[in-house]
């Protein structure tokens, strides 16, 4: 099963979902998919969704995943990784609307040039090639060992010191 995730801030993220029903209907998915769409418009068509859920199913949902896709909020990502579970990262951005700002970039980079997930473009024109890198095993993840719960905080920190001054 496929679990994706867009947090419960009131965004929407309608290209996501979108882009997975295409990715329905041109065969490159074909599992089951939970999708928590949040406050988005679009309805998806191929697969079952729920606005919102609670801590309890999110952590449900995150167990019985094979694959979790999950936007730019590292307390999601986080909890997929420590679950052992593969990543695919997608990006809100401010410009449609999904966002106050183009923060989740730095974040799902951050995670992203690390090897910890996939992290589909931009404009997620990539994103069922991320499934198929999963699908085939081609993925090159590292398998994520969180020793230390700060690790991750630092990690991003040095990121964006490193790539964004």
């Amino acid at each position: 099963m496929i679990f994706v995730t867009v947090g419960s801030r009131n965004y929407q993220f309608n290209r996501l979902f979108k882009k997975l029903d295409e990715l329905y209907e041109n065969g490159v998915l074909t599992e089951d998919m939970f999708a928590q769409i949040g406050t988005s418009g679009y309805k998806p068509i191929h697969y079952t969704y729920k606005d919102f859920i609670t801590p309890e199913e999110f952590t449900e949902k995150i167990e019985e995943a094979s694959i979790v896709v999950s936007h730019g909020a590292s307390g999601s990502i986080m909890k997929a990784l420590n679950a052992g579970k593969k990543v695919i990262a997608v990006t809100r951005l401010e410009k449609y609307n999904e966002h106050i700002n183009d923060h989740q970039i730095q974040n799902n980079e951050a995670f992203s040039s690390n090897g910890y997930v996939l992290m589909a473009d931009l404009e997620l024109d990539d994103l069922g090639d991320c499934f198929m890198k999963i699908y085939n095993e081609t993925d090159g993840l590292r398998k994520w060992e969180n020793k230390n719960p700060l690790a991750i905080v630092k990690m991003i920190d040095r990121f964006i010191q490193e790539n964004w001054e």
